[in-house]
């Protein structure tokens, strides 16, 4: 799995899916490869931006103990994606799509990527250019999920994948919220 390949996964279920699917990556080495260290760069930059722009934070946040919130943001960051990849199965299954444990883990898995990645914004010391790029790693996320599903789910009936995705992406949602809440609090 390349960046060239994860670049298309949000774009078509017919470009990038049918390579996943072909050489079927085993979860250990995506959580080792992609996973671990991708899931990383949010603490990172939550840690360097409220070390060396609390400001941007706010007063109320400016004194937040950022390598303790950093940590459990990280446990809290996996968890997540444990309970995703239950849940995009049992969604899919509800839906009638037949995605087996290891596709909704690999699913679960790369989806938040683009998320990840956009935590990269906390680079500059301004909190609307943050949320921007947050929003573009939202929706390339979304979009990652919507084909992902079609093309693990082998369906490309539109109405059940936009059903399964609606479900999953306001959980991911919520999740990403919860995630928030722990770094604010």
């Amino acid at each position: 799995m390349d960046l060239h390949t994860l670049s298309r996964l949000p774009l078509s279920a017919e470009h990038g899916w049918p390579e996943l699917a072909r050489i079927r990556p085993g979860l250990l080495r995506v959580f080792a490869t992609l996973v671990l260290p991708l899931s990383l760069v949010p603490p990172v930059m939550l840690y360097f931006a409220g070390t060396y722009h609390p400001e941007m934070f706010g007063r109320e946040l400016a004194a937040k103990p950022w390598g303790e919130v950093s940590v459990v943001f990280f446990v809290a960051e996996i968890a997540t994606l444990l309970a995703m990849g239950w849940f995009i199965r049992q969604v899919a299954a509800t839906h009638g799509l037949a995605i087996d444990r290891h596709d909704a883990y690999l699913l679960a898995a790369i989806a938040p990527v683009p998320m990840w990645l956009s935590a990269l914004g906390l680079l500059v010391p301004s909190l609307l250019v943050a949320a921007i790029v947050a929003i573009a790693g939202l929706g390339l996320s979304c979009g990652i999920v919507y084909h992902g599903i079609q093309a693990l789910g082998r369906s490309r009936e539109e109405v059940s994948a936009a059903g399964v995705v609606q479900t999953v992406i306001g959980a991911g949602l919520v999740a990403w919220v919860f995630l928030l809440l722990i770094a604010m609090t």
